[in-house]
C-alpha cells in the first residue's frame, strides 16, 4: 500500500544527515497536523500548538529508540486507511522486531494454518468519539466509538476504555486495521494498546455525592410514590450484569444491573439516551459504579419497575471516600412509602405468575466459558466455531456493532450462555453454546491473525429477522439457517445474493422469503411467536427461547439436486430385487430370453414423503440443448423433467425459462436398464447374473403444484452475429449466457448457409443505435410438430453417404397469421395485437403462408414447449430486415422437405431466436384467426381408440391420446425394418437392446377394456420421457397398422409425437408391478360383464371383460418341460437337444389346455395357460406341484378330447398312470361347473368370423335331438377363473339382467 502523506516515509531518508531528515520529517508532521486534525477538534489552542502537542507525544512514546522521533514511520489519514488499505495489517510503533515475531508466534501457534497480520509503519492519530461530534451529516450516536479526523472517521474496537477518553485526541501506538470482506466495503480498527493522549485531561475533582444502595433503591421499585413527590436518585454498586445493546423500534438501549456489595440485592437500570450509550464500553464486570440523577419508570410493555438514566445522569467510578448513603426519607421529602398492593400483580405479563411449564424433553445447561474463535461458521446467521469443537451461536442477542473483533484467533469470554447437547441431528456439531439476552460475551484479546471482517447485518437480516419474528428455538433456528445456507449455494449464481435473500419491500419478499415463510408459518404455533424482550432480560426467573429444547426433527428438506440424484439411485439400488419385478406365477414358466428381456426395463417413483423428513424439490427450469427436454437444475446438478397440466393441456409457457421453481408434490422416478443372464427364475434372487446397469432419472409433477420463488427479468437474447447466425454449420460461442454447462451440438455446415447469408445480412446492415434495441416478430400457429431424431439434413450428393454424422433436430409446420412486425425494444412487444389487425390480414396470403420451420443446435431448447394448435410470436433480437422471416435457408434440400410436409418454404430457426408462447386456439375465435379453407387443413384429427379399431377405418397416420395400462419390452415386430438412425444408435450406443420394441397397450380410459397396442422402437426412446402405467399420453402422427390376425396396432415412426397429458395417478404408481403393470389395467382388475352374443356381433368394441358361463369340457391338454435356453424338450434335468448339444441343465415347466364354456348366449373357445390349467382341472397347488413333478420325468404329455377343436398335429403318447389319470379328470363331470372368466379377445388363431358367419349344430337334451343357427365358437385368452359361488352367481345373473333389459329399453 502507499502511504500519502506521509512524513519521511522513504526508508533512504536513513542516508540523509540525522538533523536534516528529522527536521524534513518533523515538517511534513506538522503539515499533516494542519491539514487532517485541526478541523475536527473541539476547540482551543490553535494549529501551532496543536502541532507541539503532537510532536511532544510522539518524542515521549517513541522514547528516543533510534533517534527522537519515528522516521521510519509515515502518517495516515482516516479517509486514505480506508480508501488504500485492501488487506488487513497492523502498527506497533514502540515494539522491536523480537517483539512482533514473539507476538506474531503466538498467533501462529492459535491457528497455524493462518497467516497472522503483516506489520507496517504507519502513525495513526486522531479524536476518541461516539459519533456527536460529526458534521454535515446524521449523528451516529449508536453505542459505537470511532477514530475521527477530518477526513473522516472509522469504527474501533478497544478492550479497555475510560470515560474521560471521549472527544480525546489520541496517539495509536499499537492497532490493526480489519477491512471487509467486501473489497467495496470500509473496515474498521482495532485497539491492540490503549492510547495515548496527546493533551491530557486534568483529573476531575467530585464533591461528596449522597448515594443510594442497591438494597435500598429496590424498596423503591417496589413501593407506589405520587408523580409529583419523585425525584432523582443516585445509586452506587457493583456492575454485577452487563446486557448487550439492543434496537427496538429504532431505539437503542441496554441495561445493566447494580448490586449491592454486602448483599444479593440487585437493581436493573435502563440507559437509552444517545449520548450515554459510549457507557457500554466502559463498564467492566465486578467494578463499583455511582450512576447519578436516576428516576423510577415502568416499562409499558411488560409493566416492570426499572431505574432509568436521565440527560443529565452520570457514570462515576465508585470510590467509598467520596459518596455517603442517603436515607429513603430524604430522598422522598419525608413524604408516606406505600407498598405495592397484590393487585398491581395484574398489570405483570402472565409470564410472572408461578404457572408450571410442561416439563420439555431436554433442559439447557447454563455456564460461563472462555475460548478461542477459530472459524467463522456463518457471521449473518451469528454462528462461529470455539477451539474447533464448539459452536458458538450468537443469533438471540443483536450484534450491533456488526461483530467487529469476532475473527478467528480472537480471545472470548462467555458468561452465563446456555449448553445444548446435539439440538440437531444433521448438524456437525454435538455441542451448542447460545447466549441469549441474559447472557453477557466479552472480547477479551483481538486476534493476530490476517483475516478479514465479516459484519453482520443489523437490519434487513432475514436470519435475524425470521429469528425474532418467529421466536425460533436452537434446534428450529440450526435447521433454517441449513436451509438458508443451501439456497445460497444452489441457487446465487442463477438469482443473485440480494435477490435471495431479500427482506419484504414493496416489490415483493425475496426467494428465501418466499420459500421458508410458509414452511415457518406451519411449524411454529402462532402463540409462541412473542419474545418478551424485557422478560428475559429482567425476571427473577430466567426464561427465553434457549432453556427448553427438545431435538428437531426437521418438517423437510431440500438437498442439492446431484445428492437427491445420487440418493433415488442408491435406494433404487438397494431395492432392486429381479424376483419381485416378475409375478413368481408367471416368471416360473418362462424361458430364459423371455425372462431377461422383461427384466430389461424397469422403474422406481419415490415422492416427498419416500424421503425422511419430506423432500422439497427446487430447481431453475432450464431446457437442455443437447437433448431437448425441460431440466431442473441448481449448482450442483441437473433432471429431466417432465410437466404436464390438469386440465390436459400441454405445458408451453416459455416465460417460465430460468424461473426458480419449488415443487413439493412430485414423481421421482428411476428407470433401470438391466443386462442379465438369469437361466431360469430360480435364480432371481441371486445377482450374479446381472451383467450391466444402467439408470436414468428424471422427475414429474404438474404446473399446479409449483410454486414459483423467482421469476427472472424478461430478457430476449442477444441478436445474431457472425458467429451465431442461422447455419448449420457454426458453433454458438456464447450458449453459457442462456444455459450453463449445455453440451453443444455438432452442427454440420450446409450449403448456403455461410456466415454471410440468412438474416445477418439485413440485420447487421442497418444503424448500430437502433439495431441494438429493435427487434422482428411474427405471430405464427403451429399445426404439425414431429419428434426429436438424429437426422441428416445434408443431401447425398454432396456428402459421402456413411461418413456424415448425424444431427438431432425437429421440424414443425407452421401458419403464417400475421406480417412480420418491428419493435423498438423487446419490452415493448405485448401480448396478442388486435383481432381485427390480423382480420384485415387474413386474405393476405403471404400473411397466411405455410411453412415448415426447422430446429437443431441450441434451437432445440424449444420442443418442450412448441405443440399443435398453440400461437406463438417468433422474436428475432437486434434485426432491421422484415425479410428474415422469408430467406430460405436449405437449398439444397428444400425442395425435398417442401414436397414432403406440403409448404411453401422452408425455414430454420437460428439459436438467437426467441419463441413466447401466446395462447391456444381454441382461447380465440376461430373464424377471426383463421380463414375457414385454413382450417380445414390446418392439423390432424384426433381420433379415438374404438374409432381406430373399427374395421370401418380407413386412416394411415393417426393422432389419438390414451392411458397407459401396460409397458413390455418384446422383440420387434418381424415385418418392421429398422431405419437408418436405429443402426446409428446402436453404434453409439443404447440402454436397450437396439433390436427391440417397447409395447405400450393404451386404453381410453383407466379400467377400459379397450386397448389399442403401440409399438416404439428402442432407438426412439431415448428422447420420451413418462411413458409409465396410468399416464395419459397424446400420441401424433402414429402409423395404423394391421396384423395378418386382423390385429390392429400402431407404431411410432420418424415423424411422430408425444406429450404427456395427465401422469399417473399416485396410488397407481405405488401399487403398479416394477416392469411396468399398472394394478388397476384390465389385466389386474375385474373387467365389465358381458355376454359372448356382445362379442359374435362386435367384436371390436371389447378387447376385454369378464363373463359368467359354464364350462363344458376340456378339448386338449399339453402339460411339457422345455430347456429355458433353446426351448426343446426337457426330459429329466436335461436338454434334449443333440445336434447342436445344448449346454443348459435348466427346464421350464408349461402348460395349456383349450376348454369349450358357454353362457346361453354363445360358446367360445378358451386358451389357458399354466396356473389356469390347474384352476380348470380343480387341483391343489400340492396336487399341481405333484403332477409337474411326474411330467418332468417323461418331458410331455398331450391329451386331446378329440372333434374340430382338438389340437391340430398333436398324437397322444403311450399312456402311463399320470396320462390315465389327466385323461380321467378331463372327461370327468367334476370339472364341467359354473366359474367367472376373465378374458381377452385372441385374434392371433383364426380369423374372426362375420355376424352373418352361422352354423347348424345338433342338440341333444335326454332323448330329444335339436338342430339350430349358431354363430361361430370365439376364440378367447384365458385371463383369470374364479370359481363361481352360488350367491354370487345369483347376485350377478340378476344385475346382467338388470342391464341387458335397461340397455334394451
Amino acid at each position: 500500500m502507499e502511504t500519502p502523506g506521509g512524513p519521511g516515509g522513504s526508508r533512504d531518508v536513513c542516508m540523509e544527515e540525522p538533523g536534516g531528515a528529522e527536521q524534513r520529517w518533523s515538517r511534513a508532521a506538522r503539515a499533516f497536523v494542519r491539514e487532517t486534525l485541526c478541523p475536527a477538534g473541539p476547540g482551543g489552542g490553535g494549529p501551532e500548538q496543536l502541532a507541539d502537542s503532537v510532536m511532544r507525544c510522539l518524542r515521549s512514546t517513541w522514547a528516543g529508540r533510534s533517534g527522537e522521533l519515528p522516521l521510519g514511520y509515515s502518517f495516515i489519514s482516516i479517509s486514505d486507511l480506508q480508501c488504500q488499505q485492501r488487506t488487513p495489517c497492523c502498527s506497533h510503533m514502540t515494539w522491536s522486531t523480537s517483539d512482533f515475531k514473539k507476538w506474531a508466534h503466538q498467533g501462529e501457534v492459535i491457528l497455524p494454518k493462518q497467516c497472522v497480520l503483516p506489520r507496517t509503519h504507519l502513525i495513526l492519530i486522531g479524536y476518541l468519539t461516539d459519533g456527536r461530534q460529526q458534521k454535515g451529516k446524521e449523528k451516529l450516536m449508536d453505542g459505537n466509538l470511532y477514530v475521527q479526523d477530518s477526513t473522516g472517521s472509522i469504527p474501533c474496537e478497544l478492550l479497555h476504555f475510560e470515560s474521560e477518553w471521549l472527544e480525546l485526541l489520541f496517539l495509536f501506538p499499537s492497532w490493526a486495521y480489519i477491512p471487509q470482506t467486501n473489497q467495496g466495503s470500509a473496515g474498521y480498527v482495532e485497539i491492540l494498546a490503549d492510547p495515548v493522549p496527546v493533551d491530557p485531561r486534568s483529573e476531575r475533582v467530585v464533591d461528596t455525592i449522597p448515594v443510594l444502595y442497591p438494597p435500598t433503591a429496590a424498596q423503591l421499585l417496589s413501593t407506589r410514590v405520587p408523580r409529583q413527590k419523585r425525584a432523582k436518585l443516585n445509586v452506587a454498586g457493583e456492575l454485577a450484569r452487563l446486557s448487550t445493546l439492543l434496537c427496538i423500534h429504532h431505539k437503542t438501549f441496554f441495561f445493566l444491573f447494580l448490586k449491592c456489595f454486602t448483599s444479593a440485592a440487585c437493581v436493573p437500570v435502563l440507559v437509552q439516551k444517545p449520548p450515554q450509550l459510549a457507557w457500554h464500553h466502559m463498564l467492566q464486570l465486578g467494578h463499583g459504579y455511582v450512576l447519578t440523577a436516576l428516576t423510577v419508570s415502568s416499562l409499558k410493555a411488560s409493566g416492570h419497575k426499572v431505574l432509568v438514566t436521565s440527560f443529565s445522569s452520570c457514570l462515576l467510578p465508585y470510590c467509598a471516600e467520596q459518596v455517603k448513603e442517603q436515607p429513603l426519607e430524604i430522598v422522598w421529602q419525608g413524604g408516606p412509602i406505600q407498598p405495592v398492593s397484590p393487585e398491581a400483580a395484574v398489570h405483570l405479563p402472565l409470564e410472572l405468575t408461578d404457572e408450571k411449564l410442561p416439563v420439555p424433553a431436554k433442559e439447557s445447561k447454563i455456564l460461563s466459558y472462555m475460548g478461542i474463535i477459530t472459524r467463522v461458521l456463518n457471521a449473518q446467521a451469528g454462528l462461529y466455531e470455539l477451539d474447533n469443537k464448539i459452536c458458538l451461536c450468537l443469533a438471540y442477542q443483536q450484534l450491533l456493532n456488526s461483530a467487529r473483533g469476532l475473527r478467528p484467533g480472537a480471545c472470548v469470554e462467555l458468561r452465563d450462555v446456555h449448553l445444548l447437547q446435539k439440538p440437531l441431528a444433521s448438524f456437525p456439531f454435538a455441542v451448542v453454546l447460545g447466549a441469549c439476552l441474559h447472557s453477557i460475551v466479552l472480547l477479551k484479546g483481538f486476534s493476530r491473525l490476517s483475516t478479514f471482517h465479516q459484519p453482520v447485518a443489523s437490519s434487513r437480516n432475514l436470519y435475524m429477522q425470521l429469528l425474532f419474528q418467529y421466536n425460533l428455538g436452537l434446534p428450529l433456528y440450526l435447521w433454517l439457517v441449513s436451509l438458508l445456507e443451501m439456497l445460497e449455494q444452489r441457487f446465487c449464481c442463477f438469482v443473485g445474493r440480494r435477490r435471495l435473500f431479500i427482506r419484504s419491500v414493496p416489490q415483493g419478499p425475496g426467494v428465501a422469503e418466499k420459500f421458508l415463510v410458509p414452511i415457518l408459518n406451519a411449524v411454529v404455533p402462532s402463540k409462541a411467536r412473542v419474545r418478551d424482550v424485557h422478560h428475559e432480560i429482567l425476571a427473577e426467573m430466567h426464561h427465553c427461547p434457549l432453556q427448553q429444547y427438545q431435538p428437531l426433527e426437521p418438517p423437510c428438506q431440500a438437498p442439492p439436486l446431484s445428492l437427491l440424484r445420487s440418493v433415488a439411485e442408491q435406494r433404487s439400488k438397494e431395492a432392486f430385487n429381479p424376483s419381485q419385478l416378475l409375478s413368481p406365477l408367471e416368471a416360473q414358466h418362462m424361458g430364459t430370453q423371455e425372462l431377461n428381456r422383461r427384466l430389461a426395463w424397469s422403474y422406481d417413483t419415490f415422492s416427498a414423503k419416500s424421503f425422511q423428513p419430506r423432500m422439497v424439490l427446487l430447481g431453475v427450469l432450464r431446457v437442455s440443448c443437447s437433448s431437448g427436454s425441460l431440466q431442473l437444475r441448481d449448482k450442483s446438478a441437473s433432471i429431466p423433467c417432465v410437466i404436464s397440466r390438469r386440465d390436459g393441456s400441454p405445458f408451453a409457457d416459455t416465460a417460465l425459462i430460468g424461473s426458480l421453481l419449488q415443487v413439493e408434490t412430485y414423481q421421482l422416478v428411476v428407470e433401470r436398464f438391466l443386462q442379465s443372464d438369469f437361466p431360469s427364475w430360480e435364480q432371481l434372487w441371486t445377482l450374479e447374473h446381472v451383467r450391466g446397469r444402467e439408470t436414468r432419472l428424471y422427475v414429474q409433477f404438474c404446473f399446479e403444484d409449483v410454486q414459483i420463488l423467482h421469476t427472472p427479468e424478461v430478457q430476449v437474447q442477444e441478436g445474431p452475429t457472425s458467429s451465431d447466425s442461422p447455419s448449420l454449420g457454426k458453433k454458438d460461442v456464447r450458449s453459457s449466457k442462456v444455459e450453463l454447462g449445455s453440451p453443444e451440438a455438432k452442427l454440420p455446415k450446409l450449403e448456403g448457409t455461410s456466415p454471410g447469408a440468412g438474416s445477418e445480412e439485413g440485420c447487421d446492415r442497418g444503424q448500430s443505435s437502433a439495431r441494438e434495441t429493435s427487434c422482428m416478430s411474427r405471430l405464427f400457429l403451429v399445426t404439425q410438430k414431429e419428434g426429436l431424431m438424429s437426422r441428416n439434413y445434408l443431401p447425398a450428393a454432396e456428402g459421402d453417404g456413411e461418413g456424415q454424422e448425424l444431427q438431432l433436430s425437429f421440424q414443425a409446420t407452421i401458419l403464417w397469421v400475421d406480417k412480420p412486425q418491428l419493435w423498438g425494444h423487446p419490452r415493448e412487444i405485448g401480448n396478442l395485437p388486435e383481432l381485427e389487425q390480423i382480420n384485415h390480414q387474413r386474405e393476405d396470403s403471404e400473411a397466411q403462408q405455410r411453412v415448415l420451420l426447422l430446429f437443431m443446435g441450441r434451437s432445440l431448447r424449444w420442443f418442450p414447449f412448441l405443440h399443435p394448435d398453440g400461437l406463438y410470436r417468433l422474436i428475432v433480437p437486434q434485426c432491421l430486415d422484415f425479410g428474415v422471416f422469408e430467406r430460405p435457408c436449405l437449398s439444397p434440400l428444400q425442395g425435398r422437405l417442401l414436397n414432403q410436409s406440403g409448404c411453401s418454404s422452408c425455414l430454420l430457426v437460428s439459436a438467437t431466436w426467441h419463441l413466447q408462447h401466446e395462447t391456444w386456439i381454441s382461447c380465440l375465435a376461430q373464424p377471426q384467426v383463421i380463414p375457414g379453407s385454413e382450417r380445414a387443413g390446418m392439423g390432424q384429427t384426433v381420433f379415438s381408440i374404438p374409432e381406430l379399431l373399427s374395421s370401418s377405418f380407413t386412416g394411415s397416420l393417426v393422432s389419438f391420446s390414451g392411458e397407459i395400462v401396460e409397458r413390455t419390452l418384446c422383440a420387434s415386430p418381424g415385418n418392421e425394418k429398422l431405419s437408418a438412425p436405429c443402426s446409428k444408435r446402436r453404434q453409439k450406443g443404447t440402454l436397450l437392446p437396439w433390436d427391440h420394441s417397447v409395447k405400450l397397450s393404451v386404453s381410453a380410459a383407466l379400467g377400459s377394456s379397450v386397448v389399442l397396442d403401440v409399438y416404439i422402437a428402442v432407438a426412439y426412446l431415448q428422447h420420451l420421457w413418462g411413458l409409465l402405467p396410468g399416464a395419459k399420453i397424446l400420441f401424433q402422427n402414429l402409423q395404423r397398422k394391421i396384423s395378418r390376425f386382423h390385429n390392429v396396432y400402431c407404431t411410432y415412426i420418424a415423424s411422430s409425437c408425444i406429450s404427456i397429458l395427465a401422469l399417473p395417478p399416485p396410488c397407481l404408481l405405488l401399487s403398479s408391478n416394477p416392469a411396468g403393470i399398472a394394478s388397476k389395467s384390465p389385466a389386474a382388475t375385474s373387467p365389465s360383464l358381458v355376454f359372448l352374443s356382445k362379442l359374435l356381433l362386435q367384436p371390436h368394441s371389447l378387447s376385454q371383460g369378464q363373463i359368467l358361463c359354464h364350462l363344458s369340457c376340456v378339448l386338449a391338454l399339453s402339460l411339457q418341460w422345455i430347456c429355458s435356453v433353446c426351448s426343446s424338450i426337457f426330459r429329466e434335468g436335461r436338454c434334449s437337444r443333440h445336434s447342436p448339444p445344448c449346454p443348459s441343465q435348466t427346464g421350464v415347466s408349461q402348460a395349456s389346455a383349450k376348454i369349450l364354456v358357454e353362457d346361453g348366449t354363445g360358446e367360445a373357445l378358451v386358451l389357458c395357460k399354466n396356473q389356469q390349467v390347474a384352476a380348470v382341472l380343480g387341483l391343489s397347488p400340492v396336487e399341481w406341484k405333484a403332477v409337474q413333478s411326474n411330467v418332468q420325468r417323461r418331458g410331455s404329455i398331450f391329451i386331446q378330447h378329440g372333434g374340430a377343436s382338438a389340437r391340430p398335429g398333436c398324437v397322444e403318447e403311450p399312456e402311463d398312470l399320470v396320462t390315465c389319470y389327466l385323461k380321467s379328470l378331463c372327461r370327468s363331470h367334476a370339472i364341467c361347473r359354473p366359474i367367472l372368466l376373465a378374458f381377452s379377445l385372441n385374434r392371433k388363431s383364426s380369423k374372426i368370423s362375420q355376424p352373418d358367419s352361422l352354423q347348424l349344430r345338433r342338440f341333444l337334451c335326454g332323448e330329444m335331438e335339436f338342430v339350430s343357427r349358431v354363430g361361430t365358437r370365439l376364440s378367447l385368452t384365458c385371463l383369470n377363473i374364479q370359481e363361481a359361488d352360488p350367491k354370487v352367481l345369483c347376485s350377478l345373473s340378476s344385475k346382467r339382467i338388470k342391464t341387458s333389459i335397461g340397455h334394451s329399453a
